[in-house]
């Protein structure tokens, strides 16, 4: 069965075409950024996108109606289970009045259903970042109108226990992960019986990452909003892209801050060790969560081909379980894999 995978991102269209788990091809069409600034909102990039999607097949020589599904990155939707959904029309309502904020990710269920449509195909999305899984215990925040929100890989931290579930013998349900996501953000989870139980990451909580705050000290931050030294969105932005690494060392590149710490920058070497503390401590208060039975930490991620910080945090928390690496995302495959579970009759669709 052949799937077509869609993953939109912020300058980018991930196109992906697989022949059961087998990838036949893949693209990373790249936008200009200012062509992406020039329209009013990220649903009015679909049709530019939809060609750049239609072109690239054309280019390798694939043709719409060969598709038996087409599954797209899911984007913000309302709290949700994990699980393969099909793209619905209430789905593709919430998605375009972006009900749940905008994010590029939102047009992944969009285009999958336009160019299922021509496919005369279903249409899919898997495990979006809106899946909310928490227990209720761990929602709570400590103020009645805040609560601990699930924002996470949970495409890639999904994939990445089923994988490591099959290696041990079993299924995703049967074990109890703790997955750390190191990437441009950070997310870490608690995973057990088939659900991300606890977790941190995004604009939120847990550790900082090459890019965003992570966790921050509330009353300093309460102070600092309202000094006037910065507007909301210059708040949100140091919250999101401006902070972490990037505000400590002006880069956002983990090559270049290993090598100003191999050459001896104290001020990064101090920055990236306290990455690896931050990774390591949260990891430790999800074992703690899942008192202390747990089988596998699994590090994934871009950042998890890091061996000086994967060393730094299996140095602290090994004690704990043993650990598993998976560099990378495999939000393409992760995908595909999700759509053929349903095709195969290994999972029923959920609807939205």
């Amino acid at each position: 069965m052949r799937v077509l995978a869609i993953n939109p991102g912020g300058t980018s269209t991930k196109i992906a075409a697989f022949e059961g788990s087998e990838e036949l091809f893949s693209r990373n069409v790249q936008h200009p950024q200012e062509l992406v600034n020039g329209f009013p909102s990220v649903v009015a990039q679909g049709p530019f996108r939809r060609e750049a999607i239609l072109d690239a097949l054309r280019e390798a020589g694939l043709a719409l109606d060969g598709f038996a599904c087409v599954v797209g990155r899911g984007g913000l939707l309302k709290r949700l289970p994990g699980g393969t959904y099909r793209v619905s029309p209430p789905m593709l309502e919430d998605l375009r009045a972006a009900r749940f904020g905008e994010h590029p990710s939102n047009l992944g269920p969009i285009l999958a259903r336009e160019l299922a449509d021509e496919a005369c195909a279903p249409a899919y999305t898997v495990d979006p970042v809106s899946v909310d899984e928490f227990w209720d215990v761990a929602r709570i925040s400590g103020i009645s109108e805040l609560e601990r929100p699930s924002w996470m890989h949970a495409l890639n931290q999904k994939a990445v226990c089923r994988e490591i579930a099959a290696q041990l013998g079993g299924t995703y349900a049967d074990y109890n992960f703790i997955v750390a996501h190191l990437g441009s953000g950070v997310s870490v989870a608690a995973h057990t019986g088939g659900r991300m139980v606890d977790g941190s990451g995004g604009r939120s909580n847990g550790p900082f990452s090459p890019e965003r705050s992570g966790g921050l000290p509330a009353y300093p931050l309460v102070n600092l909003c309202y000094s006037g030294k910065y507007t909301h969105k210059e708040m949100v932005d140091l919250l999101s892209v401006r902070g972490g690494m990037y505000d400590y060392l002006g880069t956002k590149d983990m090559l270049e801050i290993e090598a100003r710490c191999e050459a001896g920058d104290e001020r990064a070497t101090l920055v990236l060790d306290a990455f690896i503390y931050q990774v390591a401590c949260e990891i430790a208060r999800y074992g703690a969560a899942l008192r202390g039975r747990v089988d596998r930490i699994i590090i994934t991620g871009g950042i998890a081909r890091s061996r000086r910080v994967v060393d730094g945090v299996a140095g602290r928390v090994g004690f704990l379980a043993p650990i598993a690496v998976l560099p990378g995302e495999k939000e393409m495959e992760s995908l595909a894999l999700g759509a053929l579970r349903v095709l195969r009759g290994e999972e029923t669709a959920r609807e939205y």
